[in-house]
């Protein structure tokens, strides 16, 4: 069966992109080749790979990477994640892009006051993410969650 190839983008390819592409992995590997990638990737968030290792997934070897580095890869989804990374997503011959954007982790806890608070709302985007991921590839074809 051929696995379809989908690329999560996102602004900094540290939080969001990160942790879809590693629950589609882990959840979806039989059906999904995943991808990750920034516009202006930024360095992998370590509070992001916290709360995956506390599902057990470990994305603490994934590399924060720019689109030009997969440039060579035909992906059939391009799956934009934040407002801005889909106001600038390029055009990529031959893939459909489709926007299902989260809330950003860091936005959401910056005034929090402690690690744990901080974490809460690094779990709740996680968690909606793996509800999202969980319909792949289905949701792909009704364009629904």
């Amino acid at each position: 069966m051929n696995r379809l190839k989908i690329l999560f983008l996102c602004t900094g390819n540290s939080c969001r992109s990160q942790m879809a592409e590693g629950l589609a992995r882990h959840l979806k590997s039989d059906e999904i080749e995943a991808y990750s990638v920034g516009t202006q990737p930024k360095g992998l968030n370590p509070l992001a790979v916290e709360v995956m290792q506390e599902i057990g997934i470990d994305i603490s070897r994934h590399t924060s990477k720019h689109l030009k580095e997969l440039a060579d890869i035909k992906f059939d989804y391009v799956i934009t994640l934040c407002g801005s990374a889909h106001e600038s997503c390029p055009v990529l011959p031959g893939s459909k892009i489709l926007h299902y954007g989260f809330s950003d982790p860091p936005e959401l806890a910056k005034n929090a006051s402690t690690k744990e608070a901080k974490l809460a709302f690094y779990r709740q985007v996680r968690d909606q993410i793996r509800d999202f991921v969980v319909q792949l590839p289905q949701i792909l074809t009704t364009g629904r969650i």
